[in-house]
């Protein structure tokens, strides 16, 4: 898997499309003209589409720039948010926790607010991540989901994630229902952008040649998948950290009893210069929680 594109190239192609400018969003960052317009070229070169058409004295987004800019904005508005958080927070009494928001809104959100009620001393900013900026570490405390081949160095891990193949239940009844192994050839597969290796897992697990599929939805959110399955829209291969509130609430169910390894797993890091006690305090609460639930 290709490394994310560098965070300048971002930030250089969101200025660009709010001004329609290479000039004048190279003013607001504070780069050169030819430096704006290389962050894009190279951006643009990272995706394989064009995000603008460059008129002598203009630009204009392309259908792609038009799409890929409002989830670009979102991200960079968390960054901003995340570092006023950082700035503006008591320092002696408040903990920041940086989280992917699949992992946030699944499991997290439980475990912090079982947290406040023991520790109502402990201010507590969570802020859920689209993707995780390696150049800093804003937060006291960081988890990122990262390939067993790609591990944090001081990162300990919060389980062995496994994975599971789920579905709502009304697709385990009815004329196309899913019974048999082969039977997932039958109905949609939903896949997320940089998982899609899940499927290879758990389709060899159940003995299923990925070759012979041939339809599917795909969406860039781990969350979305799982609410496009919990409205029977398909089956969806995912960590079985993510899916755990699903199975839990009997919105989706696995179909098949097969829970292989899954080579992403989650990991948190402490900021060394972090809150000392505080922060371990918080720490050792997650890593606690994290050992029941992984158990």
């Amino acid at each position: 898997m290709k490394p994310p594109p560098p965070l300048n190239y971002i930030r250089s192609f969101e200025s660009s499309a709010r001004h329609l400018s290479f000039t004048t969003a190279a003013k607001e960052l504070g780069y050169t003209q030819a430096a704006v317009s290389t962050h894009v070229r190279a951006l643009e070169h990272y995706i394989g589409r064009r995000l603008f058409i460059r008129y002598p004295r203009s630009l204009k987004l392309t259908e792609m720039g038009e799409a890929f800019l409002p989830t670009l904005r979102q991200a960079l508005d968390q960054i901003d948010q995340a570092t006023e958080a950082i700035v503006t927070s008591s320092r002696n009494r408040t903990v920041v926790i940086s989280c992917p928001m699949s992992l946030a809104e699944n499991w997290l959100a439980g475990c912090m607010a079982a947290f406040r009620k023991k520790h109502p001393e402990i201010e507590i900013v969570l802020h859920g991540t689209i993707w995780e900026d390696l150049a800093e570490q804003i937060a006291d405390i960081t988890i990122s989901t990262r390939r067993f081949d790609d591990r944090p160095p001081a990162g300990v891990p919060l389980w062995n994630d496994e994975l599971v193949l789920l579905c709502a239940p009304a697709l385990l009844d009815g004329e196309n229902a899913v019974k048999a192994p082969e039977d997932i050839l039958k109905v949609d597969w939903i896949f997320v952008h940089g998982r899609q290796e899940y499927w290879q897992v758990v389709t060899s697990a159940l003995g299923v040649d990925m070759a012979d599929y041939d339809k599917g939805l795909t969406t860039n959110a781990s969350n979305i998948a799982l609410e496009l399955a919990a409205m029977g829209a398909g089956l969806v291969a995912t960590q079985r950290s993510l899916a755990l509130a699903y199975l839990r609430r009997g919105l989706l169910v696995e179909p098949f009893p097969i829970r292989p390894a899954s080579p992403w797993n989650y990991y948190l890091t402490e900021n060394q210069l972090s809150k000392g006690n505080i922060a371990r305090i918080v720490r050792e609460w997650i890593l606690l929680r994290a050992q029941e639930d992984g158990a």
